[in-house]
């Protein structure tokens, strides 16, 4: 499975596993964050099935994150 990213959103991929790194050692991957961030979305049971858009998603998202 191929999934196109922005270059700002690979940017901020790029920045948090050298944060990572720097801060505990461990190497993590761009995909293991993508990954534990979907499995997190699925976990914390938010009905995302109301949006129409990706905008609706991160909306809906950050509203459950307090945000």
């Amino acid at each position: 499975m191929t999934v196109v990213l922005f270059r700002r959103q690979v940017a901020f991929l790029d920045r948090l596993t050298a944060s990572i790194r720097a801060r505990t050692g461990a190497a993590v991957s761009r995909a293991q964050i993508i990954r534990a961030l979907i499995d997190a979305l699925g976990d914390a049971g938010i009905d995302l099935t109301g949006a129409r858009s990706e905008a609706d998603l991160k909306t809906m998202v950050l509203a459950r994150l307090g945000r």
